[in-house]
């Protein structure tokens, strides 16, 4: 039997557990001003209540403390009753009454940093602590309910949240939208989670042989929405895999017209090419294969531009409306070379500021800064029918 739908949803409560405390303040001004009652756990009601902001600590909703380190605190049926309650639903909202449980409207929560603590080096101990228990509980938690509750993981969206408090609260449109971000952000890190678990076995009798996992998983999170894909009747995007090395995906973009679907897969195709020697090295791609590929002499003056007139020479004709990537600085030498050349992407770790000026005169050209930490998967999938291949990356 269909249930009436709630549209508005008034804001009278709200549970407030986060680990990046961008924007807290700021929000549990802007709840109080609008007569919200904050509730919140640990470090985060501390902050709230150095702020001056009313606060209600869970322990005391709860009548718990926090144990285990922190490892309990917000599981318990005074949280998950108030926030998984359906409203419409007349026996919950008499369990509520019976057991003296308090609805809860909203739910602002952020997880704790597993992918950076994994990135940092930490040791299993350390990361096994960022495996975050409370935190998808209520998030989920929450996202089930969006009948009636609504679920916040992201602090850009607080000035939202600070508006629906003033008026009313947000409507169901907006509580399923917040719901599907919800699911994403407890999906990608579960993902994370698992992979990482996963990889502590990969080689576990040490022959060398990897002892490929039962599962493998990508989260991405949509970074842009492309023009087109391949061909212009394809529509495309692009992802971004947080807890992968630093990439193309992640590049600063410097100047020029957007990248496109084959721009993207060009730059990719180059980059790889270049990085795969020690020395300074350029390399030249176009529709996906290579024109050329250089290392700079041992005596260049300027390497990385010696390296780039050897792969432009390899085949000038085909290097016509290509791409160009250098695993080093592009020096201002360099630039003056390719500013004759008609070049769709010139991508490296850094430019020159003489040649970031140089080829900006070129409107179309995109000029793309790889990110600090530049690498290349550990593992690589490629798309096929019905699944995926999974292979060890190709390094050198």
């Amino acid at each position: 039997m269909s249930k009436t739908v709630l549209d508005k949803v008034a804001i009278r409560r709200a549970l407030i557990s986060v680990y990046d405390k961008t924007g807290l303040e700021e929000l549990a001004a802007g709840l109080h001003a609008a007569g919200v009652q904050l509730v919140s756990t640990g470090s985060t009601a501390k902050k709230i209540a150095a702020a001056g902001i009313p606060v209600t600590e869970v322990e005391q909703v709860t009548g718990s403390p926090e144990m285990l380190d922190g490892r309990v605190k917000t599981l318990h049926p005074r949280i998950h009753g108030g926030i998984l309650a359906d409203r419409r639903v007349t026996e919950h909202m008499d369990t509520l009454s019976s057991m003296d449980i308090e609805q809860i409207d909203l739910v602002v929560v952020n997880l704790y940093p597993f992918v950076q603590t994994v990135a940092s080096g930490a040791s299993q101990d350390e990361v096994v602590e960022q495996i975050d228990i409370g935190g998808p509980a209520m998030v989920r938690s929450a996202a089930k309910n969006h009948a009636a509750v609504s679920i916040v993981v992201d602090p850009v969206f607080y000035p939202q949240v600070i508006s629906a408090a003033a008026e009313g609260g947000f409507d169901l449109k907006t509580r399923q939208r917040l719901a599907a971000k919800a699911y994403a952000h407890t999906a990608a890190y579960d993902t994370a989670v698992a992979s990482w678990t996963a990889s502590q076995f990969l080689d576990e009798d040490g022959d060398g042989v990897i002892d490929w996992p039962a599962y493998a998983g990508v989260a991405l999170q949509r970074a842009d929405v492309l023009r087109y894909g391949e061909n212009p009747h394809q529509q495309a995007a692009l992802y971004v895999d947080e807890a992968a090395p630093a990439g193309i995906a992640q590049a600063d973009q410097l100047h020029g017209k957007p990248m496109s679907y084959n721009n993207y897969v060009d730059a990719d195709a180059a980059l790889r090419a270049a990085y795969d020697f020690e020395k300074p090295a350029v390399a030249v791609v176009k529709h996906a294969n290579p024109c050329g590929v250089a290392v700079a002499s041992d005596d260049a003056a300027d390497p990385i531009a010696d390296a780039h007139r050897k792969a432009h020479a390899t085949d000038p004709v085909s290097a016509f409306g290509g791409v160009i990537a250098a695993n080093r600085t592009v020096t201002k030498e360099m630039a003056e070379t390719v500013k004759g050349i008609f070049t769709e992407v010139v991508i490296a770790p850094d430019f020159e500021a003489e040649a970031v000026e140089i080829l900006s005169a070129k409107k179309n050209i995109r000029l793309l800064a790889l990110p600090e930490g530049y690498g290349r998967n550990k593992n690589e999938f490629r798309q096929v029918s019905g699944g995926m291949l999974v292979q060890a990356g190709d390094k050198i």
